[in-house]
């Protein structure tokens, strides 16, 4: 009997950096994971996409999913164009950035969207809890200080957020 190694899962993600302005400057929220099995660590709101979903349709759900906020803008323009064919939809559009895993416990790419939301902040969503706002000065610090107090994926994710010229 021929046994099949099963398929490998690859992963499409929407992933949100909500900002909010305060006087004392710009605050991200994050979120601890709760999922079983998993580090309690800190990541941005922000998950799979389902077969044939739009990103920017997961993006909203996810947000709304593990946060209770609800997005009301993107930062950065989508500049969105669906396009319909006999042979199908494409969604085409520009994320903040764009992520892909190259080695680690899953294998994924997704898509970062720097958002504005507004909405009662929930205590614990699917599968987050733990929201806090951080301001980017902090942020700084705790990711050159405690690194490990953040996912693997949202050390890279943060790296990359904080050397742009909106950081």
């Amino acid at each position: 009997m021929l046994f099949r190694k099963p398929a490998p899962r690859f992963y499409v993600n929407a992933r949100a950096i909500i900002e909010r302005e305060t006087p004392q400057g710009t605050e991200v929220l994050l979120q601890r994971r709760e999922k079983s099995g998993e580090p309690r660590r800190l990541e941005f709101p922000g998950g799979q996409l389902e077969p044939f979903e739009g990103i920017l349709t997961a993006l909203l759900r996810e947000v709304r999913e593990e946060t209770g906020l609800t997005v009301t803008a993107l930062l950065d323009p989508p500049n969105e164009r669906v396009s319909n064919s006999s042979g199908g939809e494409v969604e085409c559009l520009t994320p903040s950035f764009v992520y892909q895993t190259r080695r680690g416990p899953v294998d994924s790419v997704g898509f970062f969207f720097r958002v504005w939301a507004e909405g009662e902040l929930t205590r614990a969503g699917d599968h987050a809890a733990g929201h806090s706002w951080v301001p980017l000065a902090d942020l700084r610090r705790r990711l050159d200080a405690e690194p490990e107090t953040f996912d693997w994926l949202t050390q890279g994710a943060l790296g990359f957020y904080l050397q742009r010229a909106w950081a």
